[in-house]
């Protein structure tokens, strides 16, 4: 971390012995105040403020810390730095690729979405933060996308990931073995069987190690809800462009997201995504990577109109939430008649409850299906048509979830 840090900022480092201070950590040769006594020999009226000693110094402390928990702890800090240093710097400097990736960290749900927990040792976090300002203001692009599976300890499992370059070159496509014992591959919306992760040979360490030489020289991470990949990837890098958060849709009742495929209609002129075909990591990354483009190139809006076909598609669905951790798709299909494609959210927490969307061919069978339904009919906070459905599972247990409409009934 010493030639890194070499090149850091001074206000960074110093914010960075300052953190350290507060936490009470010590390097190898103890803390601030020891590397001091230390350094000085106990020179009387030595100042032990950072911002009052030289950048060589401030380098010196720092590096005799070799702990990756420390220098996990550190990274972080630097990264959370950078985010702040851009959200006070004035928005009429930004790059085309910066003002998406404020757009993305001054969304209201930026603070929610990306709190990750990165202290463990199985976490990558990138070390941009204490990089000179060329490499923090870099605007290469990378953009990724993964397919989870569901783990026998409720976490999502990794088995696939697809990453692109801005000139929506492949750079990675593989199948991963996941750490933990697969309990739903969730074939439907994945593709994946467990046929495909027997054959595959990289660890979640090896994708990590493939995308460390784009993070570290500052390359903007793109993607769509790309906190969840993220998460599953265990990796923190502030400089990030999420097209969930970029784009809206005008005068919501409330911060509704649009989901890729309205966006690649509405912005690119093609659906990513057909109902009833599993998803494909590549071509998801491909699809954010090109919403990015039409941004940073095009000057293509960021408010889209909700289409009629639009309104059209989400009559065709249902939406399930709080579902727990503990159900599997098979046994959310027996909730539901008729015929659909189960779409399932990951959890935010690993034993979490999460949610699914549940696509029709039309809104005629969404609605059939929401009167079959067997449970007690109310409304959510917004109005919105939904029931209390309790079930037994497989295992014995009782749960309950609800199942709501996408849309308020009679809508035009």
């Amino acid at each position: 971390m010493e030639l890194k840090l070499a090149t850091a900022e001074k206000q960074v480092l110093e914010e960075l012995v300052k953190l350290v201070q507060s936490r009470g950590l010590c390097g190898e040769n103890g803390g601030w105040k020891e590397f001091l006594d230390a350094k000085d020999k106990k020179k009387i009226g030595s100042p032990n403020d950072p911002s009052k000693r030289s950048h060589d110094e401030l380098v010196a402390f720092l590096t005799t810390f070799k702990k990756k928990q420390d220098l996990q702890v550190l990274k972080c800090h630097a990264n959370f730095l950078l985010i702040e240093k851009l959200e006070q710097e004035c928005p009429g400097n930004d790059t085309p690729e910066q003002s998406l990736v404020r757009l993305t960290v001054e969304h209201p749900a930026y603070s929610v979405d990306y709190s990750f927990e990165p202290h463990s040792e199985d976490w990558f976090v990138s070390d941009v933060g204490v990089k000179t300002s060329k490499v923090m203001e870099s605007t290469d692009l990378v953009a990724v996308d993964c397919e989870m599976v569901l783990c026998d300890n409720g976490t999502e499992g990794l088995v696939r990931v697809g990453v692109v370059d801005r000139d929506l070159k492949v750079i990675l496509d593989e199948f991963v073995k996941p750490d933990k014992p697969v309990v739903d591959y969730r074939t439907d919306i994945t593709g994946i069987t467990a046929e495909d992760i027997e054959k595959a040979t990289l660890s979640l360490v090896d994708i990590q190690e493939t995308l460390q030489p784009f993070l570290s020289n500052g390359a903007i991470l793109v993607g769509h809800s790309l906190n969840k990949d993220l998460e599953v990837l265990k990796i923190y890098h502030p400089k990030v462009i999420d097209t969930a958060l970029v784009f809206k849709y005008p005068n919501a009742r409330k911060p509704r997201r649009a989901s890729l495929n309205n966006l690649c209609k509405s912005i690119l002129g093609y659906e990513v995504r057909k109902a009833g075909v599993s998803h494909d990591c590549v071509n998801d990354a491909t699809a954010a990577m090109k919403l990015a483009l039409a941004v940073i190139e095009k000057r293509a809006n960021t408010t889209i109109p909700p289409s009629k076909e639009m309104l059209e598609v989400e009559k065709a669905k249902l939406f399930i939430h709080k579902i727990p951790h503990n159900v599997t798709s098979e046994e959310l299909e027996q909730v539901l008649s008729g015929e659909f494609t189960l779409d399932v959210k990951p959890a935010k927490t690993s034993r979490g409850c999460y949610c699914a969307f549940v696509i029709f061919r039309s809104s005629e069978e969404a609605d059939q299906a929401f009167e079959n339904v067997d449970g007690d009919q109310g409304q959510d906070s917004f109005g919105l048509p939904q029931k209390l459905v309790i079930f037994k599972l497989t295992s014995g247990s009782r749960v309950s979830i609800y199942v709501r409409k996408m849309v308020e009934d009679g809508s035009a």
